[in-house]
């Protein structure tokens, strides 16, 4: 299991897109209505995650996707009451041993139970747990202008009434002049946003779950590479940043080596500390108004946040974390 308490940030940007549209507002760009800046919620991250541990290692255990796409989470759930002995009788609930080693089944199996936690009570009962990896909302360093764009569609989709076969359709069509195969349709985006998200993740948490150094590098790589497969044209250009993707790992000060390992655990240095080491740096270059790109924006290097680092802290850029783990391999 990690022995650490690491907390992490990173930069991505969406250019001429919509990076996460918002159902309740007809799936315009979500944004903060007080000051406009731009949402992204943790689950669409978590989502883009998942995506990525799922192409990555063909969803298979011990790194299979519980919330996967158009399925029915019950359905996993019943799969590990299966594997540990069986569901119970549609009369009889499952006893707390029978929970616990569903539980546990899930946790060893399921890459997103061990990171993230879940709810399995939903159905055939596998209890719940709380994930080590959290993320919160990512929030744009600017203002965001949220567009929404005409387009035109050059064919319809009409419904044919009394068709019967194929002859009809073709029959219809023929009937209508060009200009009624057209039609116009609205697509929402910004120009330009630069985005700061932060995560957390708890060494004492993972020993519940059994999250490894092998699932962490794993979540390193899935952070650094989460839009490279997972393009779609309402979501424009999308990318994180590895030059700016920092992972705050606590090592502890103590000469003890029991209390060091005590407090790399528990951490050296409150979260939100640590983050304004980054966030605190970031500011637009003089004479830009609007920005367009990351280079119309002045961020931190790794010499500049080390220089503020509390005792017992070190900080790393995420893609050298994984080379390291490489190298060690």
């Amino acid at each position: 299991m990690i022995q650490n308490r690491y907390e992490f940030l990173f930069l991505f940007d969406c250019q001429d897109g919509n990076p996460n549209g918002d159902p309740d507002a007809g799936n315009a760009p979500r944004i903060d209505p007080q000051d406009m800046r731009g949402l992204v919620s943790d689950v669409a991250l978590k989502r883009r995650i998942r995506n990525y541990v799922q192409a990555a290692k063909g969803n298979q255990a011990p790194y299979a996707i519980f919330v996967e796409h158009a399925t029915n989470l019950n359905t996993k759930i019943a799969l590990a009451h299966d594997a540990t002995g069986g569901l119970p009788g549609r009369e009889k609930r499952p006893s707390k041993d029978k929970v616990a080693a569903a539980r546990e089944y899930m946790c060893k199996n399921f890459f997103d139970v061990r990171a993230f936690g879940a709810v399995m009570s939903t159905g055939p009962n596998a209890g719940q747990v709380r994930g080590p990896v959290q993320f919160t909302f990512a929030r744009s360093v600017d203002p965001v202008l949220p567009l929404d764009v005409s387009i035109t569609r050059m064919a319809v989709a009409d419904e044919v009434k009394g068709a019967k076969k194929l002859e009809d359709y073709i029959a219809w069509e023929k009937e209508r002049p060009e200009d009624k195969l057209r039609t116009m349709g609205r697509k929402a985006m910004i120009p330009y946003g630069l985005y700061v998200a932060k995560g957390f993740i708890s060494a004492h948490l993972a020993e519940d779950t059994g999250f490894s150094e092998d699932d962490l590098k794993l979540l390193w790589q899935a952070i650094l590479n989460m839009f490279e497969h997972d393009r779609s044209a309402s979501k424009g250009a999308m990318t994180v940043h590895p030059e700016y993707a920092f992972a705050f790992k606590h090592v502890g000060t103590n000469s003890n080596p029991e209390q060091r390992r005590q407090e790399a655990k528990l951490g050296c240095a409150h979260a939100h500390r640590l983050f304004s080491l980054v966030t605190d740096r970031i500011a637009k270059k003089d004479g830009v108004l609007a920005p367009r790109s990351i280079r119309d924006y002045i961020l931190p290097d790794l010499e500049q946040i080390q220089s503020g680092l509390p005792p017992g802290v070190e900080v790393y850029r995420i893609a050298d974390l994984i080379k390291q783990d490489d190298r060690r391999s």
